[in-house]
């Protein structure tokens, strides 16, 4: 797959039920991290915080995934994750699933601690 240029191009090129359920997705992330800026991180859309990867996400063909860039984030969240949780850093929801967007914005804001607690190492 060729890099996308940007969020945007990223999202244009999905159908439009990837593109639905992506962007339910990528409004509880910046409902937790008003303040990320998007770009592209791995060919997947991305959200940065002060210029550091916070979080990905990208749709599949069965699926689509939240990649928070953190096994500690995912092994916290394990119980409430369940089955989503697979690979070791991999979040993956099926299209036909409600959106989690409590649980997904609790990942993020745990994300979003942990890299201004390393901010600050």
């Amino acid at each position: 797959m060729e890099r996308p240029a940007s969020v945007e191009a990223y999202l244009a090129s999905l159908s439009p039920t990837q593109r639905a359920v992506l962007d339910t997705l990528r409004a509880a992330i910046r409902s937790a991290a008003p303040d990320a800026t998007e770009g592209i991180s791995y060919s997947m859309a991305a959200f940065m915080h002060e210029g550091r990867g916070l979080v990905c996400y990208a749709a599949f063909k069965e699926h689509y995934s939240l990649f928070p860039m953190s096994t500690q984030v995912i092994a916290d969240n394990l119980d409430a994750l369940g089955a989503r949780a697979t690979g070791k850093g991999t979040i993956r929801f099926d299209y036909d699933e409600r959106l989690p967007v409590a649980l997904v914005k609790r990942i993020v804001k745990a994300r979003l601690a942990e890299v201004e607690a390393r901010k600050r190492r």
